[in-house]
């Protein structure tokens, strides 16, 4: 008798394993789902309107942002979190700079020349700050002006 009621309960432990982690499979399903939906949702939202409405715009922001960061981080002369910083800057001009070419030519190869300036600037054994703000000026005007027109 008693070795029939420890293979009963033996078996009603597997079971009742077996329940709760079916159980916990499907709940992990049902609440990851909706979860999962309403975020994959939101950023394709996000990102069409971003890449269809203010893609130039948004770039045009970011590159002045990181100019704006970098000369302030040339001032205080920590050019190594300068250099960093002015890295981001050919991944947003490499999305609008075939439109400035093409718009202004003379802006895009000012533009050109203030960036390799920087990048040089920057990478130098000693950086000289004021040659480094007078380009990260110069590019900021240059990109304020193609950003208006």
């Amino acid at each position: 008798m008693m070795k029939r009621y420890f293979q009963i309960l033996i078996i009603a432990g597997i079971s009742l394993i077996s329940l709760v982690g079916c159980s916990s499979g499907e709940q992990t399903t049902t609440q990851s789902s909706p979860g999962g939906n309403s975020t994959a949702e939101t950023p394709a939202k996000t990102t069409g309107t971003t890449a269809n409405n203010a893609t130039p715009k948004t770039n045009f922001d970011a590159l002045l942002g990181v100019v704006n960061s970098t000369t302030t981080d040339v001032n205080a002369g920590n050019f190594t979190k300068a250099k960093a910083e002015f890295d981001k800057f050919e991944d947003f001009w490499s999305k609008v700079e075939d439109g400035v070419k093409d718009k202004s030519p003379d802006a895009y190869k000012k533009i050109e020349d203030n960036a390799d300036e920087i990048k040089a600037g920057l990478k130098a054994a000693k950086p000289n700050k004021e040659k480094l703000s007078t380009a990260l000026k110069s590019l900021n005007q240059n990109l304020t002006t193609v950003n208006k027109s």
